[in-house]
């Protein structure tokens, strides 16, 4: 089966057809969903989504966009939330200096109370980087120094370095329907060098979706078409990708019961 590691169910986008959307991942064997949180005064949401569908977990965290109006985020209450046994993740968060809704100063430290709930969870933190390779490198290569964590590079649209300074560390690597573009020669490049057992694909739906829907609401159902540009990019086979993609979710999302992931691969 694919999982699709990063999406946002909770969107108005989806709105009345969610119960479509997913019936329409589920058909294109998609088996599970990874819904994200990106404030936290919508978190309840999110988490609703999650309990709704046996197939679909979630993340607590907050966007950087959203850093502003977090500026006295507490790890100590992203860890109460974590809680849940539907959250699996902590995110995402990161920095985004492309748009700068968020002031660097708010998006760096809010960065850090999700490192430090990751750490003291032990779950994963979903990590946005947008236009922040160096700060980005930095602040995990300091944060690592205190404590390994574990990590994701998601929606990956940064410089190799930073991959490779990321997998150094055991994080993960994932990718969207930005590596179907003409012009993302980059990030095929990184698609195409980084070590097999460090990469995940997603959708960010419903954003980015994939050639040859571009333009179009991203949804779950789509992460196939990433999937098989990914195949044939690694000069793999599409079960081969699949298989190695869900193991690596697994291995690095570990919080997923394993009874779930075993109701869904007999579905």
């Amino acid at each position: 089966m694919l999982i699709d590691s990063h999406c946002h169910l909770d969107f108005p986008d989806f709105g009345a057809e969610l119960d479509q959307v997913v019936a329409r991942a589920r058909a294109a064997n998609v088996g599970l969903m990874l819904t994200i949180s990106t404030r936290l005064d919508k978190f309840p949401q999110v988490l609703a989504v999650a309990e709704r569908f046996p197939d679909v977990y979630c993340t607590v965290g907050i966007h950087p966009h959203e850093a502003d109006d977090h500026v006295d985020v507490a790890a100590a209450r992203l860890i109460e939330l974590a809680q849940h046994p539907k959250v699996v993740g902590i995110g995402e968060t990161g920095l985004d200096y492309y748009y700068e809704h968020g002031s660097r100063a708010a998006q760096q430290s809010c960065f850090l109370a999700h490192i430090q709930a990751a750490r003291e969870t032990g779950l994963p933190v979903v990590i946005h980087t947008r236009d922040a390779d160096d700060d980005t490198a930095e602040i995990i290569d300091q944060e690592m120094q205190k404590g390994a964590f574990k990590g994701l590079l998601h929606c990956f649209s940064s410089g190799h370095a930073l991959a490779e300074r990321a997998v150094a560390h055991g994080m993960m690597v994932s990718f969207s329907g930005i590596l179907t573009f003409k012009n993302a020669k980059a990030v095929q490049a990184s698609a195409a060098a980084l070590p097999l057992d460090s990469l995940l694909v997603e959708t960010d739906a419903p954003y980015l979706a994939p050639i040859p829907l571009r333009g179009k609401r991203n949804e779950p159902s789509y992460v196939a078409h990433t999937a098989a540009y990914l195949a044939q990019l690694r000069g793999i086979g599409v079960a081969e990708l699949q298989r190695l993609t869900t193991a690596n979710f697994l291995r690095l999302f570990d919080k997923v019961p394993a009874a779930a992931v075993g109701a869904q691969l007999a579905a």
